[in-house]
């Protein structure tokens, strides 16, 4: 059986055709911009779908999207800014009535952990948490195999839960989000506060870190100290085995990996931090993944 696992994001779609083993029969990624609305969204989705199918065809598709996501009705419960227009928009309805075969929808978070598990066929953790930096942060909490989405389905919404009490404004309507201050879009506001007026990119500022820039330096020591002070919050309320983080900003873990574990070290909590061994990939495997379960499930081939 073939899959579609797509991953909308504030800065890209990704897709691509997943087997029931793992493997990728073909990828493709679409920019997008937060000020694109909801229309154009959806249509850049629909075509890279066209594209994906053109050559094998697909059994379900399973999606990934930024925002508060209902998973029985495929509905988008709410959605900042960084997809603009996308809060209320049904995507199990919407692709499944163009395409005619199964869709199931999931928040990117919870997709991208279910996807590292997949990756960690034989994992032992019982209590995981996925931290996803990116574009905003968003997150992910599974206990015993299972993914916990909460009353209101937003469980692991750790990106707007309060970092620094009457900080800068999200675009939530909160002051002072954890997003303001570990998404890869704070990682350039700070650097640029600092001088790296040039910058456009997270991944620029760590290696400028790398090299010694010494504004560089005071933008990576700041942010991993916020970044270490919720791991240990994190750590507090849930005491996971586990703590999974990925997204954009993590694909640069290698630069600044063991800084942020000898800040940890200085909090003295017994807790186990890993890089998302599927990078920024792990929203379309888990994607996938959901889709592949839910077929078996539900009995639809």
């Amino acid at each position: 059986m073939n899959v579609l696992g797509m991953d909308i994001g504030g800065t890209a779609i990704k897709g691509a055709v997943i087997t029931e083993t793992m493997d990728k029969l073909d990828q493709l990624e679409i920019k997008v911009k937060s000020s694109d609305g909801r229309e154009q969204i959806l249509s850049s989705l629909c075509l890279m779908i066209n594209k994906l199918t053109e050559k094998h065809a697909a059994d379900a598709i399973g999606i990934g999207t930024a925002g508060r996501v209902n998973p029985e009705t495929g509905e988008v419960l709410y959605a900042t800014d960084n997809l603009k227009g996308w809060q209320g928009i049904n995507l199990k309805r919407e692709i499944g009535t163009r395409y005619h075969v199964p869709v199931f929808v999931e928040n990117d978070a919870n997709a991208a952990l279910m996807g590292e598990l997949w990756k960690r066929a034989n994992y032992v953790e019982n209590t995981v948490v996925m931290l996803t930096l990116g574009t905003g942060v968003g997150g992910a909490n599974c206990i015993n195999g299972m993914l916990v989405h909460g009353h209101h389905f937003h469980s692991g919404e750790w990106g707007h839960t309060i970092l620094v009490p009457g900080g800068i404004k999200c675009n939530c309507g909160l002051n002072g989000c954890v997003e303001q201050y570990l998404s890869g879009n704070a990682l350039i506001r700070m650097a640029r506060q600092n001088g790296l007026t040039a910058v456009s990119h997270g991944k620029q500022v760590f290696e400028l870190y790398s090299e010694g820039v010494r504004e560089a330096e005071q933008t990576v020591e700041e942010y991993l100290e916020n970044l270490s002070v919720f791991l240990v919050t994190i750590s507090n309320g849930l005491d996971p085995d586990l703590v999974i983080i990925g997204g954009g900003v993590a694909e640069s873990s290698k630069m600044f990996w063991g800084l942020l574990e000898e800040k940890l070290k200085r909090y003295k909590i017994p807790l186990r931090i890993k890089p998302a061994e599927l990078g920024n990939e792990a929203g379309i495997y888990g994607a996938a993944r959901l889709a592949l379960d839910s077929v078996r499930k539900e009995g639809v081939r």
